[in-house]
């Protein structure tokens, strides 16, 4: 049985607890990081940006780069199709944003990504992808950032790459690489393929992270124990729940640990979710950014429609005082919902979108579209 690591090391990078939070599109801006970060040990990262948006200086893509004043080790997602992009990009976030690690997307599954070969599909180009990674690894390298990488097992179960990408990650250099045990085509629906991620640990020997279906910080020791993994990413899990990162830090270290807070302990949570996103973004809109999170926060608990829905409508912390107070702060934490899929799950796609002729040359770099300046994915 694999030993459970207490760290994870990614080049000059120590993670005191094996846990990376997944970047999500919308979700891991500097106040979730810092939230998250307030209830355990780990890797907190940034948002993905885009590598052509960064280079040109786009207003959008820049707003995204912000950090916490207590955000220590800045680590940012970056997505790219175009080598000379992604390196650019890479020497900006190190050379100029003070980035101690960066993590690329070769992992999306949104369509609007995929049919421009980028994210989950790039990886179908074994060329194309071992010139990204040695661009970013050749740019990060001269200030000591280690670059990894998050990939997905293939576009589909007729088109699986995660074993080749893989050894395409460690002869480039990268750190280390993060598998979420699913395709492109599955999306968020269905059960991620953990011997999936214990393949890939056995065919390299560069750490290997494993994502998918960590919902309970005992899953994250299950899937340590079942595939050798050297730390697991979760994204979804954390979900209205930021204190799962407290469970997996005791979890990490030997303790056994099950949070359950009561409907008190959660609105209080919520009232500092929200006054961190408007210490960052303003009142008005950290207050719109703060509406997506209540249904998460809430799910299982008793609050009413009409509650819900006036929560999901703030638009100042006052409003938000106003409303939390006529919550019962006794109602217990709905067991129910312990070990179940958080977030968005839908079904798997007949087809996954991607280039014309895409699939017709797995080796060369082939032919891609470059990705909008401004444009934002879900990882």
């Amino acid at each position: 049985m694999p030993v459970v690591p207490s760290s994870l090391t990614l080049g000059s990078v120590t993670v005191e607890t094996p846990v990376v939070l997944a970047p999500m599109a919308g979700i891991t801006n500097a106040a979730y990081r810092r939230l998250c970060a307030e209830q355990g040990a780990g890797l907190y990262v940034c948002e993905m940006i885009t590598s052509r948006g960064l280079v040109e200086r786009d207003e959008r893509t820049l707003d995204m780069l912000v950090f916490d004043e207590l955000e220590t080790t800045r680590s940012v997602q970056l997505y790219g199709t175009d080598p000379v992009y992604v390196g650019k990009a890479a020497e900006i976030l190190c050379g100029e944003f003070g980035v101690a690690h960066i993590d690329l997307n070769f992992g999306c599954p949104v369509p609007k990504v995929t049919r421009k070969g980028g994210g989950g599909a790039l990886p179908w180009k074994r060329g194309l992808l071992g010139q990204i990674l040695e661009a970013a690894v050749a740019a990060a390298t001269p200030y000591g950032v280690p670059v990894t990488m998050k990939t997905r097992k293939g576009i589909d179960d007729d088109h699986l790459t995660y074993l080749d990408a893989g050894r395409i990650a460690q002869e480039a250099g990268v750190a280390a690489i993060a598998l979420h045990g699913r395709t492109v085509a599955q999306a968020y629906s269905g059960q991620a393929d953990w011997e999936a991620i214990a393949r890939l640990v056995e065919h390299v020997d560069i750490p290997v992270l494993g994502n998918g279906d960590i919902w309970e910080a005992a899953d994250a020791l299950r899937m340590v124990e079942q595939t050798g993994v050297a730390g697991v990413v979760v994204g979804r899990g954390c979900l209205g729940r930021p204190w799962l990162f407290r469970d997996l830090a005791a979890a990490f270290a030997g303790e056994e640990v099950a949070t359950l807070p009561t409907l008190g302990e959660v609105s209080a949570m919520m009232r500092r979710h929200a006054e961190l996103l408007c210490q960052h973004m303003g009142e008005e809109r950290g207050c719109k950014e703060f509406r997506k999170h209540v249904s998460w926060y809430l799910k299982g608990f008793a609050a009413g429609g009409h509650m819900r829905r006036s929560l999901a409508l703030v638009d100042t912390l006052a409003s938000l005082d106003a409303l939390l107070v006529e919550l019962d702060p006794d109602e217990a934490f709905p067991l129910a919902e312990l070990g179940t899929p958080r977030g968005r799950q839908g079904s798997p796609r007949a087809r996954v979108v991607l280039p014309e002729g895409w699939l017709d040359d797995a080796d060369g770099a082939g032919s891609h579209v470059r990705e909008d300046a401004s444009e934002t994915t879900g990882g």
